[in-house]
Formats: structure tokens, sequence, C-alpha cells
């Protein structure tokens, strides 16, 4: 696996041998807390063959995660640096970690032919849009705030107070991807294998531009 600092320097030889009409694309999916959007991506990438962009943190990984896997587990100097010199599609604060997205492999990885997978939040998504406004977008909804709330609540993570908090934060989101107009594409998951299966189309559709 290729380090953290390799995958932020340009070869020469990709963009050498960029083709003229490359046939990959960026793919931004996007949704509120609980709506199902990790286990859509996870099933998508698998039926599609698509790359999931791994993002960098600086925060701590947990037991179970893969440094270059999970995320690039970077100190916040690093993070620092990235944001300084502009190297990022988007980045967020998140109470006090940073996370964000390297710009370099994903646009190697599109200009490669390769179709890749971002999994970020509405603002993430809105930042990578003024980067990279021929991306595709796709924002995932609940059938309906009870269905949204009772997902919440299956969880078992959350009392009513946590809840209704996050139902608030998602309905502030979904308000603003509409607005933004940026999300050309909309996947309620009602149905599952339905919302996968519209996703996967989506993400296997020729790309003809911005």
């Amino acid at each position: 696996m290729e380090s953290f600092e390799t995958l932020l320097v340009e070869p020469d030889r990709v963009t050498a041998s960029k083709p003229e009409n490359p046939v990959g694309k960026l793919v931004v999916i996007t949704g509120p807390s609980g709506v199902g959007k990790t286990t859509i991506r996870q099933e998508v990438i698998r039926r599609s063959g698509a790359t999931y962009s791994v993002s960098a943190t600086t925060r701590k990984p947990r037991v179970d995660e893969v440094d270059g896997s999970d995320y690039y587990f970077v100190d916040r100097p690093t993070f620092q640096r990235m944001i300084d010199k502009d190297e990022l599609l988007e980045w967020a604060d998140v109470f006090g970690r940073l996370y964000g997205t390297p710009e370099k492999p994903v646009k190697h990885a599109v200009q490669r032919g390769q179709k890749v997978i971002l999994d970020i939040d509405v603002q993430g998504g809105l930042q990578v849009q003024r980067k990279m406004p021929e991306a595709t977008f796709i924002l995932v909804l609940p059938p309906s705030d009870e269905e949204l709330a009772r997902r919440l609540r299956g969880r078992g993570s959350e009392d009513e107070a946590e809840t209704a908090r996050r139902l608030a934060a998602a309905r502030e989101e979904i308000e603003t991807a509409e607005r933004s107009g940026v999300y050309k594409h909309e996947v309620v998951n009602d149905d599952l294998e339905q919302a996968v299966q519209q996703v996967v189309d989506i993400v296997n559709e020729e790309h003809s531009g911005p």
C-alpha cells in the first residue's frame, strides 16, 4: 500500500497518460445520520467495482480500524499543511477533530478511468462541487421523519434528546442540500435493495461532464 505522503505527490506519468475522454467519475453520496447511506455505499462498491475514497483525520484510530483503509490517520500539523497548501477537496472540524478528503488521490483515480465514491456530509459535498463540478451528487433520503426516528432509536445508542437533535440536524441537512441545487439525484431509502440498485445505476451511467 502506498504511503499517505506518496499519494499527495502528483506523478507525471498519470498526468501524461490521461485519456482524452476518461470514463472515470467521482460520485458523492450524502444523507443524514441513520438514513442508511453507509450500507448503501458498501453494497454499491461491491456491485459496481467502484473505489472508496479514504478520508484523512486527526483523530486516533479505533481498535478495529486500519490506517489507509478506514482512514489516513495523521497528526494535526500534517493536516494543517494540507489545508494551507489547498490539497483537500473538502474538510471539516468536528468537535476538535479534523476530517478531510485528499484531492490528488481522487483526481488520479478518476483520470485512470476509475469510479470513485465519496461518502460525506452536505457541506463537504458543496465544497467538492466548487472544485470538481463535474462530479455526480446523490442525496439519500429517509421515506419519512417517523421512519428516520425509528431507525435512530433502533440503534439503542441515543436517548430521546439526542434522537431529537439528530432529527433536527437531518431536516436542516436535507433542506440545505435541496436548496443548493447541487444534488441532482435523490434516492429514497424505503426499500434497501431498490435504493442500492438506483445508486448502482447512477454510478454506472456514462459521465458527460458538469
